[in-house]
């Protein structure tokens, strides 16, 4: 028999954290963006491009699998993003406690 340590989701808790999700992205989008604009006003060779391409199709990637929306890794997810600074705990407040005291703990060993 599997224990399950799987949270149940009120559609209040859902909505927070649907707009904390959407923040962190937009977020970390709008400064992909300063990067690359910053870096493609610097190409001068067709080197720089491939290597803008390949910077482009790494950080797409890595964006694809942390922004996972479903509520059984979403734990995991706040967790990642509040330690890489794209969230902060206060933007979870709606949540219950026992899901931002589990966002907080694994903040601080991930």
């Amino acid at each position: 028999m599997t224990k399950t340590t799987e949270f149940q989701w009120s559609p209040e808790e859902k909505a927070v954290a649907k707009l904390a999700f959407s923040t962190a992205y937009n977020r970390e989008i709008d400064t992909l963006v300063r990067v690359v604009r910053e870096q493609a006003t610097h190409l001068s060779s067709m080197d720089e491009i491939w290597q803008l391409h390949d910077f482009l199709s790494a950080r797409r990637h890595e964006l694809d699998g942390k922004y996972d929306d479903r509520e059984s890794a979403l734990i995991f997810v706040f967790s990642s993003l509040v330690k890489d600074g794209w969230l902060s705990l206060d933007e979870l407040a709606g949540l219950d406690s026992a899901k931002v005291s589990k966002i907080a703990a694994l903040t601080r060993i991930l």
